[in-house]
């Protein structure tokens, strides 16, 4: 009897799995699994936790709705939590698993425990195709072994691949073993969403924005309203369901595909899939460069002139910078877990460049507080930013006060999230944390 786990991780979704239809074509038995990392709670060295309230609450959504789905295919999601190494490394023990079935990982970290894993028990056959990416890796072989320098040489080699095709909804499940599992944790039981929130965790939830996205005529002028600051249609808002892995960015493309056969392509269709792009540059781009995703000098091993001042960094994850625009998108963060493309650009410019900080210290900001974090598009963009990444030309500096004329004019996004600025000066206190006296910092502006 072939007993098969599937690993759930950044894949809490029936529709457009691979590896789960796999598992339900090879095994005979199958358990369900999702392992919660306990070190995702704990402060890392940039004093940020890896997955903050906003994500936890977002996650128990996804995981209930994933358990709920299950279970109409005679199946549970056994949830447990501690080091994902030792937790199935039980498992594999006590149930005698023959196979392990999960999507192939693209962070440094999660590759690293399924290597451990794959080491400490050679005889286990694992499933790990890709769908956490439009391209699967068969496609990239020749990309990834001259990975390109920038993105627009990448987009010229993607543009002229066939995008896989999404596959079906998983509708059958083999039942789970006999054998005594052991304790699960029971699922979280997440809170009910409001009605003001965007976004509701979960499969069902994220099949529900796909179908109203494209079935109105809001594709057709992405383009034109794609920078703005905020409100739900000004953008796909696809991204925290593509980060949780609940919607397959393959069903997206699909669903692109068919609109523009219906309603005709135009520069704003184009431009979704050239957001698709982006998202698939830096998933590829974390894959290729492994650790180095996270290293201060970033891929081009170059020293960024920053340093750090807790003070400064204070005031910007408060939003209590001397730039209102700033400070209403570091709120708008902290209040809802999401930001707009323009938005993250602002404050992260705001960092590297006028603050002067170790962009680090922003990309672990962002990691706790976003909804839609993901480690390859997180880290890879604040290096980016930061000049230390995949942009040949250096670090990127907007102008904070062009930026806001040009997409706050009349002062509505700042005044709805209080964002006026701080009578304070940058540095108001020492390096020891300290208050300076107001006439030594008359002296020093």
């Amino acid at each position: 009897m072939n007993i098969g786990l599937y690993w759930f991780t950044q894949d809490l979704r029936l529709d457009d799995n691979p590896a789960l239809l796999q598992a339900a074509k090879q095994c005979d038995r199958l358990i369900c699994v999702y392992v919660h990392d306990r070190q995702l709670e704990r402060p890392h060295t940039f004093n940020s936790t890896r997955l903050g309230s906003k994500r936890q609450r977002f996650l128990a959504q996804g995981l209930a709705d994933l358990q709920q789905q299950l279970s109409t295919l005679g199946q549970s999601l056994h949830r447990f939590a501690g080091d994902p190494l030792e937790v199935l490394s039980t498992l594999v023990s006590q149930i005698n698993i023959d196979q392990i079935f999960c999507t192939r990982p693209v962070g440094w970290y999660e590759a690293r425990q399924c290597d451990a894993l794959s080491t400490r028990f050679p005889h286990l056959q694992w499933v790990m195709p890709d769908s956490y990416t439009l391209y699967a890796d068969d496609q990239l072989q020749t990309v990834l072994a001259d990975f390109p320098a920038s993105f627009s040489a990448f987009r010229r080699r993607m543009e002229t691949l066939p995008v896989p095709v999404a596959r079906p909804r998983v509708t059958c499940l083999p039942p789970p073993p006999n054998s005594h599992l052991p304790d699960s944790q029971p699922l979280p039981t997440p809170s009910p969403a409001s009605r003001d929130e965007w976004f509701m965790g979960g499969e069902l939830a994220a099949q529900s924005h796909l179908t109203r996205y494209f079935g109105d005529s809001l594709a057709s002028h992405y383009k034109e309203v794609r920078n703005a600051l905020d409100g739900r249609d000004n953008g796909t808002r696809f991204s925290p369901w593509l980060a949780q892995g609940s919607l397959s960015p393959r069903r997206v493309y699909q669903q692109l595909s068919n609109y523009e056969a219906k309603q005709g392509a135009n520069e704003s269709t184009y431009w979704i899939f050239f957001e698709l792009l982006w998202r698939e540059y830096f998933q590829w781009y974390a894959r290729h460069h492994g650790s180095r995703l996270f290293h201060l000098h970033g891929i081009q091993n170059r020293p960024p002139l920053t340093s750090f001042y807790p003070q400064r960094f204070k005031s910007w994850c408060e939003g209590s910078t001397p730039w209102p625009l700033v400070n209403a998108c570091m709120k708008q963060l902290r209040a809802t877990g999401y930001m707009s493309n323009r938005g993250r650009q602002i404050v992260a410019s705001c960092l590297v460049n006028e603050l002067q900080l170790d962009w680090r210290y922003g990309a672990a900001w962002f990691e706790q507080e976003l909804l839609d974090y993901d480690v390859a598009s997180n880290w890879g963009n604040w290096q980016y930013m930061a000049g230390v990444g995949a942009d040949p030309r250096g670090k990127r500096r907007f102008d904070i006060n062009k930026q806001t004329q040009l997409y706050d004019p009349e002062g509505t996004f700042v005044k709805r999230w209080q964002g006026a600025a701080q009578q304070v000066a940058i540095d108001h206190v020492d390096a020891a944390d300290w208050p300076i006296k107001p006439s030594l910092l008359d002296k020093r502006h």
